[in-house]
């Protein structure tokens, strides 16, 4: 288990291996000699090797499911039904499984996507942003469809009011796709796997994981009632929100006494681990030990669009780096409230100390 300074020298290694004690001293406010005793217990810890801050290659993240293109519409004022609102438009890569993705590679952490584009402008302009980010490409195909989007309508406060999911292109990632990165899926610290995919991708992507950490993220009411009996026995944890929660169970989950009740039934299905999203309240983590409420971080709302793609992604961070879920979820709370914080699906400054500094105030407020 890495302490809070031997995270940051590992994150500023990751980002630049050349940096030496002396510039990681400047960049953490500390003296040289602080600097080369953490190093030192990086080494013993085997996080580093040898001389020259060398870090031991660690297991990544592998995130398959959705990659699409976001397009926006948000309202000047407050929506008005069945007519035109006055309002502004953008378009920026989006796609849950991608979004997750870029997330971790701008906190540093080695992962792979593994996804379908189209041959067309827009799959172009996603491939190149993401491998920007950090994400490795390599397993992400290229289908003769068009490029999924999703189009998604917010209120003047930032607030989804309906979406639109086009995902014929993500439909025809199947098991010959997720075959292709057994190795990366078979090595992996964590997979993650999206509700966007069809059955059958998603049990072979079960078959090839093993002992792996595989998480579900549900996605949507219908992806979950499509998916949920393939869950069984099989994920390690599942990050649905009240509604999906309902629809992987078949049980009622309107009171935190149903939701703890619904939880308990898959935790009896095998899962390990249950991380009920409750909105602006928090959410609930629940194991087969018992139940452990986490609050939200408290934020301005920008733009709700992707805050739980970062969430989950912040949860992998700490988990890959040996952190504990409850750490790691409240880890996921700050990126979240971030994220909520800017404009962009994928906040393009995110980082573990923009984070860890946001939980830090947070905790002492």
């Amino acid at each position: 288990m890495l302490t809070d300074r031997e995270r940051q020298i590992v994150d500023l290694l990751r980002r630049d291996p050349l940096m030496g004690s002396e510039a990681l001293a400047a960049a953490l406010g500390t003296t040289r000699a602080s600097i080369n005793v953490h190093v030192s217990n990086l080494g013993k810890k085997g996080v580093i090797l040898g001389r020259g801050y060398v870090l031991a290659e660690s297991p990544g993240a592998v995130v398959v499911g959705g990659a699409n293109m976001d397009l926006k519409a948000r309202s000047a004022a407050r929506a008005t039904s069945h007519t035109s609102n006055p309002g502004h438009g953008s378009m920026a890569p989006g796609g849950v499984a991608r979004n997750i993705a870029e997330n971790l590679g701008r906190l540093g952490d080695r992962v792979h996507l593994v996804s379908v584009v189209g041959r067309d402008p827009l799959g172009e302009n996603l491939l190149s942003h993401t491998a920007a980010a950090g994400v490795r490409i390599e397993h992400v195909a290229r289908t003769d469809r068009p490029t999924g989007t999703y189009t998604a309508v917010l209120d003047a406060d930032g607030e989804l009011i309906v979406a639109i999911a086009d995902m014929e292109a993500t439909a025809e990632l199947g098991p010959d796709q997720v075959q292709a990165a057994r190795d990366v899926i078979a090595t992996a610290g964590v997979l993650v796997l999206d509700g966007n995919l069809r059955r059958e991708a998603l049990e072979h992507a079960l078959d090839l994981a093993g002992g792996v950490r595989t998480i579900f993220e549900p996605v949507s009411v219908p992806k979950a009632t499509a998916l949920k009996d393939a869950l069984d026995g099989r994920v390690w944890a599942v990050t649905p929100n009240r509604d999906e929660l309902a629809a992987l169970t078949d049980l009622p989950t309107r009171t935190d006494t149903q939701v703890r009740t619904a939880a308990a039934a898959l935790h009896q299905r095998g899962v390990e681990l249950v991380w009920i999203r409750l909105g602006e309240r928090g959410s609930l983590l629940s194991t087969a030990d018992g139940v452990v409420e986490i609050p939200a971080v408290p934020t301005s709302v920008e733009d709700v669009t992707g805050a739980g793609d970062s969430m989950l992604a912040a949860f992998c961070h700490v988990l890959l780096a040996g952190g504990s879920p409850e750490e790691a979820a409240r880890f996921g709370h700050a990126a979240a409230a971030l994220t909520i914080a800017s404009p962009h699906t994928v906040r393009p400054d995110l980082t573990p100390r923009l984070i860890r500094t946001t939980l830090d105030q947070k905790e002492s407020s």
